[in-house]
């Protein structure tokens, strides 16, 4: 019997298939390797768990959302693992905010959506945020203003523009996800927009854009003259 990198006694038979994948992995990339591919190689487990692990949580997706006790009563995942793969997508996302917090500043919506999509792209929840921009268009910080569906009753001027105010901020990107993945804005989405861009013009900061994140896409209502 051989051993994965937790201890655990895998048969001869199943190392060959993991073998051959790691060498996949090894020769041309992790990126060429599927998703049950790459729990195998992160777990040391074979295709028939790794399959059945995400099947339980519903995609690779529901990564970020299981918890690792969730994880871990998985048959043949267990504490180690799960805490593993927790901790995979956990360095996965402080690359993803590394990596954007690399941009000097915000000239475009893509600028912006590159601070925040992996980390909105897959909430179960409308989380309404705030990109707060110095005069140069510099990100100060991203501010969460509020939870849940988003309308003129949970998102209020004053909660926005106190923070934006704290923060000596010029300007202000408004970022709020679609649970469903699907950023069409909302006759909502426009009406808040434009309420909060009234309320800006009060108190002499900009709010330069609304984007509405999906799962890997976004909008842009400045960009789509919603706004």
């Amino acid at each position: 019997m051989k051993t994965n990198l937790f201890g655990d006694a895998v048969p001869v038979n199943k190392c060959f298939g993991l073998n051959k994948i790691r060498e996949r992995g090894l020769n041309y990339g992790t990126s060429v390797l599927n998703d049950a591919e790459l729990v195998m190689t992160l777990l040391g487990i074979n295709l028939e768990k790794a399959m059945n692990l995400i099947n339980i949580i519903n995609g690779i997706r529901g990564l970020m959302d299981v918890s690792v006790e969730q994880l871990a009563e998985v048959k043949g995942v267990g504490n180690s693992k799960a805490l593993a793969l927790k901790a995979a997508v956990e360095i996965g996302q402080r690359i993803a905010k590394t990596k954007a917090m690399e941009c000097p500043s915000v000239k475009t919506p893509d600028d912006a959506v590159n601070y925040v999509m992996e980390e909105m792209r897959y909430m179960d929840r409308e989380h309404f945020k705030a990109l707060l921009l110095n005069t140069k268009n510099r990100v100060i910080s991203l501010e969460a203003i509020s939870v849940g569906t988003l309308n003129s009753s949970n998102v209020h001027p004053r909660e926005l523009f106190k923070v934006a105010i704290k923060r000596s901020a010029a300007a202000i990107i408004l970022i709020h996800n679609h649970p469903s993945g699907d950023p069409t804005p909302s006759r909502e989405d426009i009406d808040v927009t434009e309420r909060l861009g009234e309320a800006g013009k009060i108190v002499g900061i900009d709010v330069l854009d609304h984007i509405v994140i999906g799962d890997g896409k976004f909008v842009s209502l400045k960009a789509k003259g919603l706004f």
